[in-house]
C-alpha cells in the first residue's frame, strides 16, 4: 500500500455513511435511545470525576461527535466513562481543574500518535483474566467514588484513595443528612431496577432521577444538588500551557492515555462482534477517539473513551452507521441548551445511585466464575488485577497483570518443553545400547533450554547420541546456543551426536550459533530416523568392534537442508 494510501484509511470517507438511505430510521431511535442513557450517566460521572456536570455533558456532546465522524467503529458510542473516572479523579485531586486541559491535550496527542503508528491491534495482548480483574477493580472503585454524595458528605478534602476516603466519609456523616441521602440512592436503586420489568425500553435511569428531582425539588429537602449549568458549549480555548505543570502531567497523561486506548478498543471490538455494520479499524479508532479528547478538552471537557454499556445499546436499538452517535449528542446538547435549569436541580445523591448500580451492572457473577474456576493462573490474574486496581491504580494493575501473564505464560511453555529417552526403531541389533536416542519437543527458548541441557549432557555408556528435533515448535538464541553447548560438551566427551530433522526455519540459527560446526561431521544432520539410527549402529559396530546384523547403506542428509516437521517413527516416551 502507498504511503498516501496508508494515511487515507485513517480518515473519514463517503463510504461511513453508505447504508444510511436504508438505515436513517433506525439510525435516529438508536441515538434517541442512547442520549436517554447517556444524560444521566454523562452528570454522573463529570460529577464523580471532580470535572463537575458541565464538563461531563460537554465530553459527551464533543467527544462524542468527534468520536463518531473520525473513530474506527461504525456503532462506537464515546464519551465521559467510569473507567475513566478512576483515573481522572486522583489528577484532579492533587493538581485541580485548572489541570483538566492540559491533560486532554496531551492524552489525546498521544492516542492519536498510537494511531498514527498502528498500534490498534495491541489491545489483543491483553489476556482475558486481566480485562475481567481490572474490570471488577473498576466497578468496585466506581462504586466507592459514591460513598461521600450517598451518605450526604463533601467529597473534597478526602485522600485519592477511594478506598481509604470512603473509610474517612464513614467518620464524617451527619446521621439525619445521610438518612435522606441514602433514602434517594435507594429509591433510584430501585427504580432501575424495576423499570425494565414494567417495560423493556423504559429507561429507568432518567425515570429515577426525574421523580427524585421532583420529590426533593416540592418539599425542598436538605439534599445538594448539582448546580447552575452552561446554557450551551462554552466557547473553545486552549487552557494555559505552564512548563511546570505540563511536566508533572505528562505521566499522568500517559496513563489516561493508555486508559482510552485500551477501553476504546475494547468496546469497538466488542461491539464489531455484536453487529453486522463490518470490522473495526484499530488504527483509525485510535486516532478518532484522540482527536475526541483534544476537542473535549478545548471545550473544558474531560478525557473521553468509547463506552461499552453505550456501544451495546446503540447496537441493540439498530444503529447502522455513525449517525446514531452523532444523534445522541446533538440530544444531548438540546438537554444543554433547553433545559439546562432543570438539571441543575437533580440531587448529587441520584446520580450515586446511578452510578452504583452501574458499577454492580458492570459485573458478571458468572464470568467472574467462568474466569476462577478455569486455571488457576487465570484465578490469580483476575484477582492481583482486581486488587490492583482497587488499591493502586488501573494502568499499573494492567502493567502487572501483563507482566504477571508474562511469566506465567514463559513458565507454562517451559513445562510443555520436554526431552525424552527413547527405544530404537525396529528390532534391536547388538550395541544398541551404546546408542542413545532422545527426542526434545515443545519450545527450546531460555525458560527450558537448561532442563533440556542437565538431561542429555550427562548420559553416561553412550558412544552415539541421536537428538530428535523435528518437534521443537520454537527456538529461540538461547534454545541454539544450548544445543551447541551439548552437542561441543558430548563430541569433547568423544560421543558421537547425529541430528535429526533440525526444521528448516531454525536451521540458520543454528548455524550461526554454532550448533552444525560443533557436529564430528556436517553429514551427520539427517531428515529421517532410519538412515540416522543406521549410521549410529555402524559407528559403534567400528568403535566396539561388533559385528553389524546388516550391511544396509547408510543414507544421510544430502545438504545442509531443513528437516520434516514430522517424524517418520512414532515416539516412544
Amino acid at each position: 500500500m502507498s504511503a498516501d494510501g496508508s494515511w487515507r484509511t485513517l480518515l473519514p470517507s463517503a463510504r461511513d455513511y453508505a447504508p444510511l438511505r436504508a438505515s436513517w430510521r433506525s439510525d435516529l431511535v438508536a441515538g434517541l435511545t442512547v442520549g436517554v442513557v447517556a444524560l444521566p450517566l454523562a452528570l454522573a460521572f463529570g460529577v464523580s470525576s471532580g470535572a463537575g456536570a458541565a464538563s461531563g455533558l460537554v465530553t459527551a456532546v464533543v467527544a462524542g461527535v468527534v468520536a463518531a465522524v473520525f473513530g474506527g467503529s461504525h456503532v462506537q458510542v464515546s464519551g465521559p466513562t467510569g473507567a475513566m473516572v478512576v483515573v481522572l479523579a486522583p489528577i484532579i485531586a492533587q493538581h485541580g481543574t485548572a489541570a483538566l486541559g492540559i491533560v486532554c491535550l496531551l492524552a489525546g496527542v498521544f492516542v492519536v500518535l498510537a494511531g498514527v503508528l498502528r498500534l490498534g491491534r495491541t489491545v489483543g495482548l491483553i489476556p482475558w483474566p486481566v480485562i475481567e480483574g481490572f474490570t471488577l477493580g473498576i466497578a468496585v472503585v466506581i462504586l466507592l467514588q459514591q460513598v461521600p454524595a450517598a451518605l450526604g458528605v463533601p467529597a473534597a478534602g478526602h485522600d485519592t484513595n477511594t478506598a481509604v476516603a470512603a473509610w474517612q466519609v464513614l467518620h464524617e456523616l451527619d446521621r439525619s443528612r445521610a438518612a435522606w441521602s441514602l433514602g434517594v440512592v435507594a429509591v433510584v436503586a430501585a427504580v432501575m431496577v424495576l423499570a425494565p420489568r414494567v417495560h423493556r425500553a423504559l429507561p429507568g435511569s432518567i425515570v429515577a432521577i426525574a421523580l427524585v428531582t421532583a420529590v426533593a425539588t416540592v418539599v425542598d429537602l436538605p439534599l445538594a444538588t448539582i448546580g447552575a449549568l452552561p446554557s450551551g458549549l462554552p466557547a473553545p480555548s486552549l487552557p494555559a500551557l505552564d512548563l511546570g505543570m505540563v511536566t508533572q502531567l505528562v505521566v499522568p497523561a500517559l496513563t489516561v492515555a493508555a486508559l482510552a486506548a485500551i477501553e476504546s478498543l475494547l468496546s469497538a471490538r466488542v461491539a464489531a462482534s455484536h453487529s453486522d455494520t463490518g470490522p473495526y479499524d484499530g488504527d483509525r479508532e485510535l486516532v478518532g477517539q484522540g482527536l475526541a479528547t483534544l476537542a473535549a478538552g478545548v471545550f473544558g471537557g474531560m478525557p473521553a473513551t468509547g463506552a461499552i454499556a453505550r456501544t451495546a445499546v446503540n447496537v441493540r436499538s439498530g444503529a447502522r452507521t455513525r449517525v446514531a452517535a452523532i444523534t445522541h449528542a446533538v440530544l444531548l446538547l438540546l438537554v444543554v441548551v433547553a433545559a439546562g435549569s432543570v438539571v441543575s436541580r437533580i440531587p448529587l445523591a441520584a446520580l450515586a445511585g446511578v452510578l452504583i448500580v452501574t458499577a454492580v451492572r458492570m459485573v458478571s457473577v458468572a464470568t467472574a466464575r467462568t474466569v476462577v474456576g478455569s486455571t488457576r493462573a487465570a484465578a490469580v490474574l483476575f484477582a492481583l488485577t482486581a486488587v490492583i486496581t482497587v488499591s493502586v491504580d488501573l494502568i499499573y494493575a494492567v502493567g502487572i497483570g501483563l507482566a504477571v501473564a508474562a511469566v506465567l505464560s514463559l513458565r507454562t511453555m517451559a513445562r510443555a518443553a520436554g526431552v525424552h529417552r527413547e527405544e530404537l526403531p525396529g528390532p534391536a541389533e547388538p550395541g544398541d545400547e551404546h546408542i542413545a536416542l532422545f527426542r526434545i519437543e515443545g519450545s527450546l527458548f531460555f525458560a527450558a533450554a537448561e532442563r533440556v541441557l542437565d538431561r542429555v549432557a550427562t548420559i553416561q555408556d553412550a558412544d552415539v547420541v541421536i537428538l530428535r528435533l523435528s518437534q521443537v515448535q520454537v527456538l529461540d538464541a538461547t534454545g541454539a546456543q544450548t544445543l551447541h553447548e551439548l552437542v561441543a560438551g558430548l563430541e569433547r566427551r568423544g560421543v558421537t551426536v547425529l541430528v535429526k530433522g533440525i526444521r528448516h526455519q531454525h536451521l540458520p540459527l543454528a548455524r550461526h550459533v554454532g550448533v552444525v560446526e560443533a557436529l564430528r561431521d556436517e553429514s551427520h544432520l539427517f531428515d529421517d530416523l532410519t538412515p540416522a539410527v543406521r549410521r549410529a549402529r555402524d559407528l559403534v559396530h567400528e568403535a566396539r568392534g561388533v559385528s553389524p546384523a546388516s550391511s544396509a547403506p547408510v543414507s544421510a542428509l544430502s545438504g545442509a537442508g531443513a528437516g520434516r516437521d514430522v517424524d517418520d517413527a512414532p515416539p516412544v516416551d
